[in-house]
């Protein structure tokens, strides 16, 4: 079914909303405070302050998954709306403030008292990996009570983030979110996140794949094989290819393939100078993918706008582009 109402926004997001707490440290640092290197880690509001305070001096950001993609595509000239949870206090404001000065639209009402804004304390070490420690906070409490549903079926893509699948509020919020799409006439994309997510609602993810209620999916090599159960990269692609209308799998330094409607398209990554920073790659790979797909374009060319975003955010810290993203495009693509 389509909606014969044109879309208000070209993607409307639901998804955490964190701010970054970003610090350069050393190798040292990760092992003394034993933390997951490379990984995401879940803590609680006691862990977020102890890391704090063991913090080299670090800078904020807004974050959050589907937060981050947003950015990007509104840096390259689309139009976005966000639903996410903040809690009425200094990092909710500051959230707020970020999304609204990138020129995003967000409303959801701030949740009063506990728990605390989210925030994730992320520690980068010289090789540019990121090592992420996250208390949720008050994302995790979004009830289905505060979706805009007329905001939702005013958008062409609902994109949603799976780490907010996790817990129980947000995720029937989403269910909701889905259902009011669907019978919008409506596109659903969905990123799976992070591998441990999978883990936990593979079952959930498996089941909506099947159902066809998601229209565009983004995963990486290894989300794909904990998805699938497929350590092969190309046996992982066919067990979804054929049960999603877009699929979308990201290899970092090797590229990215997408695969849509049985067609298949492959690029090589854009060659950075120097990886400082990974975080947010695989965000701002969508931002580029979905401001190409909106717009009906072919799918290596949304690929190529992919490797270009996820290029240049590798380059700096922080999870949101810094460059002028739309001359960019115009050179690289």
């Amino acid at each position: 079914m389509t909606n014969p109402t044109p879309p208000r926004y070209d993607v409307i997001a639901i998804g955490n909303a964190v701010v970054d707490v970003i610090a350069a440290c050393e190798e040292e640092l990760i092992e003394e405070l034993q933390l997951n290197r490379g990984g995401m880690t879940l803590i609680d509001e006691a862990r977020a302050e102890e890391l704090y305070e063991a913090m080299p001096p670090a800078r904020e950001v807004s974050g959050g998954s589907a937060a981050n993609t947003l950015a990007g595509l509104a840096m390259l000239g689309l139009e976005c709306a966000f639903i996410g949870q903040v809690a009425d206090d200094q990092l909710g404001k500051v959230f707020r403030h970020d999304m609204r000065a990138t020129g995003i639209d967000f409303d959801t009402p701030a949740r009063p008292g506990e728990p605390a804004t989210g925030r994730v304390l992320i520690f980068v070490t010289p090789d540019g990996e990121r090592t992420m420690n996250t208390f949720l906070g008050a994302g995790q409490y979004l009830p289905a009570s505060a979706l805009d549903e007329d905001l939702i079926a005013s958008g062409a893509i609902l994109y949603l983030e799976g780490y907010l699948w996790d817990p129980e509020e947000p995720r029937g919020a989403m269910r909701r979110a889905i259902e009011v799409a669907r019978a919008a006439g409506r596109k659903v994309a969905f990123t799976a996140s992070e591998s441990f997510v999978i883990e936990r609602h593979r079952a959930d993810f498996l089941a909506m794949i099947d159902e066809g209620v998601i229209d565009i999916l983004f995963v990486n090599e290894s989300e794909l094989a904990t998805l699938t159960g497929e350590a092969d990269f190309e046996a992982g692609l066919a067990a979804v290819a054929g049960k999603v209308p877009v699929l979308v799998a990201t290899r970092s330094e090797k590229g990215a393939v997408a695969i849509a409607h049985g067609e298949r398209a492959e690029v090589a990554a854009v060659p950075v100078m120097k990886v400082v920073d990974t975080t947010g790659a695989g965000d701002q790979f969508a931002a580029g993918f979905l401001s190409g797909y909106v717009k009906g374009e072919p799918l290596t060319r949304c690929l190529k706008r992919g490797a270009i975003c996820a290029a240049e955010v590798i380059s700096h810290y922080g999870p949101r582009p810094e460059a002028d993203m739309l001359r960019l495009m115009e050179e690289r693509l």
